[in-house]
């Protein structure tokens, strides 16, 4: 390899142990700075493989991978993903979206009609992924841990639909975007998710330990793990596991700004000064989409041999497997050069096997707060990616090399493991798409404009709301004009489902309005501004 070549190839390295050797990352602040969402915003992204690059910002925290080679394969990567999840296979998706909340009563629900949902027939299914053969496929009952309607396996990150209940949805039909559920509801899911990462007694034994990590670590790892964002007195699972949150909260404020609905004309556009408040001016955030990207791509590059033998025969036609496996192949590709994530390095000593079975309890409960999401679409988007990230952690961190083998186990993941896996990755893939498409808009706008967008910000991050002319009543009865029109319209095109959202509407109302005798106790939600699911 070319002398010049090898250098700049341990740039990254050399930036965590020697910091001024190379100027900070465009990424490295975490509050709302002069100059912060400028250095985002005008970040030029790299188009060409990390040998032609000059001045890396890498690394990405807690990875051994840097910026530059994901936005140099994210271009190709969203294209083969983005057809990729088009495709018989991966577009169809079975969940039962009304299970009954099991932290509190009065999850509350949404009623723009931009919450709603449509199933489809099962019928329009291959018979290949209906219920009844899915069901003969699943594991023993003996290796699973049930709850009414669904279950986990030991290994398990998530809980699992059992098949039994629930409805099918053609993903690639429901956009995930601005739905307009906000406000307490939304507060209360996020704040109980970031609650999920309080760990308790395992974690302090490893903190009050002769060795903090308790693990021994390639310099260059421990390096990187430990300067970051997050607080460097927590152990090294712990912020893996919030990073895995912020991210996936991150990601969906991304395409909740991509989407954004103008509620006076009913028409979508991307809301520059929404990204500007909730992900430029806190560039851990971004971060964080990077890591999930990178953690995804390594899951993927890992069980490479399981995916390669699977069988995606769908319609039964050739051309359908074919087009599906060179799709599947490009991203596989992708995945090998960019997942570099060395899970090795966490869950080990002495009290790994507890903390791991902590982190998976706190995922678990974390899929199972998407039961208490008031708006079907996002509880819908909401357990796709909850099941694709505790997919990828069960490959990273329960899998072995035998395990993975798919002349021995074929049947290791289940179905809608394996959708959720490439929907997810696709939705982080695209986050990052959205952030070229908003940097463009950035470098479109004025100076005054941009000043406005950061004055606004940083208002947004004091608390302060935000300063607009109080609308006159016409306004406000063209607003409901265009929200009863669309709800009618929705009914209109689905007249059963709008029955069923309807009585469904009516039982959490009376349900809410039952909750007012008995509080429930978690009352609050997050002050983080960017709650909406």
């Amino acid at each position: 390899m070319h002398l010049s070549c090898r250098a700049l190839r341990l740039l990254p390295i050399l930036q965590v142990l020697w910091p001024s050797v190379i100027a900070d990352s465009f990424l490295s602040d975490s509050l709302v700075r002069k100059g912060q969402v400028q250095s985002v915003l005008e970040h030029q992204p790299v188009h060409l493989s990390e040998c032609e690059n000059v001045k890396p910002t890498g690394p990405i925290d807690t990875t051994l991978c840097d910026y530059e080679t994901v936005e140099s394969v994210n271009r190709d990567l969203f294209d083969n993903l983005h057809q990729l999840v088009q495709m018989p296979f991966f577009k169809y998706f079975q969940v039962d979206l009304y299970r009954e909340c099991p932290f509190w009563d009065d999850h509350g629900s949404c009623s723009d009609p931009g919450c709603a949902i449509t199933t489809i027939d099962e019928s329009e299914v291959p018979e290949k992924w209906r219920t009844k053969a899915l069901s003969e496929v699943d594991s023993p009952v003996e290796d699973r841990h049930r709850l009414p309607g669904c279950y986990y396996r030991d290994s398990d990150f998530c809980f699992l639909d059992d098949h039994t209940e629930g409805d099918y949805f053609d993903l690639s039909l429901v956009p995930e975007r601005f739905t307009g559920y906000s406000g307490p509801d939304a507060h209360r899911i996020w704040r109980s998710i970031y609650e999920e990462n309080c760990f308790g007694l395992s974690e302090f034994a490893l903190l009050s330990g002769k060795s903090p990590s308790a693990v021994t670590l390639p310099d260059s790892m421990t390096d990187v793990l430990r300067e970051d964002g997050v607080d460097n007195d927590q152990c090294l699972e712990k912020r893996v596991y919030y990073k895995v949150i912020s991210g996936l909260h991150a990601s969906i404020s991304t395409h909740i700004c991509m989407e954004y609905l103008n509620q006076s004309t009913g028409e979508w556009y991307p809301n520059l000064q929404c990204f500007v408040n909730r992900i430029a001016s806190h560039p851990e955030r971004l971060q964080y989409i990077y890591f999930n990207t990178v953690l995804l791509l390594r899951a993927v590059a890992r069980i490479e041999p399981y995916l390669s033998a699977y069988d995606y025969c769908s319609t039964g036609t050739h051309e359908d497997d074919v087009e599906t496996e060179a799709k599947l192949s490009d991203v596989l590709s992708i995945a090998k050069k960019a997942g570099r994530f060395d899970e090795t390095v966490l869950f080990r000593g002495e009290n790994a096997n507890v903390l791991k079975e902590e982190f998976k309890v706190h995922f678990r409960n974390v899929t199972r707060i998407m039961d208490c999401v008031g708006c079907d679409k996002c509880r819908l988007w909401g357990k796709v990616q909850t099941t694709g990230i505790a997919t990828a952690l069960k490959i990273l961190f329960e899998l072995d090399e035998k395990t993975l083998d798919p002349r021995s186990n074929a049947n290791l993941l289940q179905r809608s493991e394996v959708v959720a896996l490439f929907n997810t990755l696709h939705r982080f893939s695209e986050s990052l798409e959205a952030y070229n498409m908003f940097r463009r808009m950035w470098s479109e706008i004025s100076a005054s404009e941009s000043e406005e967008l950061i004055y606004e910000a940083e208002r947004a991050a004091a608390g302060i709301p935000r300063t607009v002319a109080q609308p006159i009543p016409s306004a406000i009865f063209g607003e409901a004009r265009v929200r009863l029109g669309t709800f009618l319209h929705f009914c209109k095109e689905n007249t059963l489902e709008c029955v069923a959202r309807i009585v469904r509407m009516w039982m959490r109302g009376m349900r809410s309005m039952s909750s007012v005798f008995s509080p429930s106790g978690k009352e609050y939600g997050p002050t983080s501004s960017s709650d909406e699911l």
